[in-house]
């Protein structure tokens, strides 16, 4: 199992600053995710929360129930997360971060990540493809 955990505001995923994050919704995301996992031979349980608490028990339930890999869109707690930090580094299961856009070619206050602090990898700047990239090395772990 592959959790696959999304945060805030990524619900407004198609209609959101489509010009940053592109025009598909986090369904179609999923959809795609669906099929590779399917490809890979593995099952994933895809999420969405706005609210930072929640996030943090999904990786605590990861964790509980042996899941093989996280990969973690954090949103903008990427960038402002302590608590996120420290609840990755709690946990056992690998985490890669994934962001639809490049941080790094963003404002100065999203180069600085907390999830990346503890991830084994991150994938960004490929739209939804970025996904699937770290779909495709959680398979490897």
């Amino acid at each position: 199992m592959i959790y696959v955990l999304n945060g805030p505001s990524l619900n407004l995923l198609g209609t959101r600053e489509p010009e940053i994050y592109g025009h598909q919704t986090l369904e179609d995301i999923t959809v795609m995710l669906t099929s590779q996992a399917e490809r890979l031979g593995l099952s994933i349980e895809v999420r969405q929360s706005n609210h930072e608490g929640q996030l943090i028990d999904w990786l605590h339930e990861a964790n509980a129930v042996g899941a093989k890999a996280v990969l973690l869109n954090a949103a903008g707690y990427t960038h402002t997360s302590v608590a996120m930090l420290d609840a990755i580094k709690s946990i056992q299961v690998p985490v890669i971060e994934v962001h639809l856009s490049d941080p790094q070619k963003r404002e100065e206050f999203r180069h600085h990540s907390y999830v990346g602090m503890a991830a084994v990898a991150c994938f960004a700047g490929h739209g939804a493809k970025s996904y699937l990239l770290a779909l495709d090395a959680a398979a490897k772990l």
